[in-house]
């Protein structure tokens, strides 16, 4: 994570290790249609998990089970999207997963399929802090550079705003509200330094 801004206002970047989890989780489960938060599946894709397929295929999860496990993924795609409330741990602890306890077909699922969720997110993660990393400066610009910008055009300085906003690998390009000031956006929106500063302007005009 990395902060930029004042006392006055912070804008916070992420790649949080819940998120692709339960993103990963949700395209493995091939619930990414029938679940309240539509976000666009992730890059690279995630294959659905077999079920029983004769073929030797992978298909989706069994039909039976996906209206228990899409509102029982809501509700952790809600609990990994709340950065007021986080945990300092991840959500999703091996081996017994407690915080499912009461999510049983999503514990079930996660019990089986949680080391492939694991193994993508781990890449993903690492290549979003290699991406950071190397972009850093160009990165931090593009949000100061767009705060100043909105306080020279109205010649006084931001008042108190916060937003956090969450940068995940996914196949769209765009940005989705996923939380109380925080904003979900696609990688493919921040490494782009003019797409994203032409998204962030008409933001930071209502914030300021």
């Amino acid at each position: 994570m990395f902060v930029e801004g004042t006392l006055r206002w912070q804008v916070t970047e992420d790649c949080p290790w819940d998120l692709l989890i339960a993103l990963a989780l949700r395209d493995l489960a091939g619930l990414d249609s029938v679940v309240a938060h539509a976000l666009p599946r992730v890059t690279p894709a995630v294959v659905p998990v077999l079920h029983g397929d004769a073929g030797g295929g992978r298909a989706e999860a069994k039909p039976a089970a996906r209206g228990a496990l899409s509102a029982q993924w809501d509700a952790l795609f809600e609990a990994a999207a709340d950065r007021e409330h986080r945990p300092m741990t991840p959500l999703l602890q091996p081996p017994h997963f407690a915080a499912l306890d009461r999510a049983l077909e999503l514990q079930d699922f996660v019990l089986a399929h949680h080391d492939e969720a694991a193994r993508w997110a781990r890449d993903r993660h690492a290549e979003y802090t290699r991406a950071s990393m190397e972009a850093h400066a160009r990165r931090a610009a593009d949000i100061v550079d767009v705060v100043h910008e909105r306080e020279h055009d109205l010649r006084r300085q931001a008042g108190y705003f916060r937003l956090d906003i969450d940068v995940l690998p996914l196949a769209e390009s765009g940005a989705w509200i996923v939380g109380p000031h925080t904003v979900a956006i696609s990688a493919s929106l921040r490494d782009d330094s003019a797409a994203f500063r032409a998204w962030f302007r008409p933001l930071v005009a209502a914030l300021v």
